[in-house]
């Protein structure tokens, strides 16, 4: 099961026709799939393997923040960060 999905209930929605269609940013097994060239390979994850073969699912490879929105969103709170750490004062984004 994924943080934000269950793929397996995905599939039986898919099947189901109670899900239309499924657009997907990130897959819970993703590391093993899409960091190196695995062209030549035959995908061993079944539960991928199966998604991918529907015509109405849509991997998007960590795409989702490449919109303008976003970018702007992004660019904002770098600045806030910088701003509030340049004062010395706590930022929320810290990690450390």
């Amino acid at each position: 099961m994924g943080a934000l999905i269950d793929s397996q209930a995905a599939i039986e929605a898919l099947k189901n026709q109670k899900i239309g269609s499924l657009g997907m940013d990130v897959y819970e097994n993703e590391r093993d799939l899409f960091f190196e060239d695995k062209s030549n390979d035959v995908i061993q994850d079944d539960v991928f393997r199966r998604l991918s073969a529907c015509h109405n699912v849509l991997f998007t490879g960590h795409q989702a923040f490449l919109t303008a929105e976003a970018l702007t969103s992004i660019s904002e709170t770098t600045l806030q960060n910088l701003e509030q750490l340049s004062k010395g004062e706590t930022c929320p984004n810290a990690l450390f």
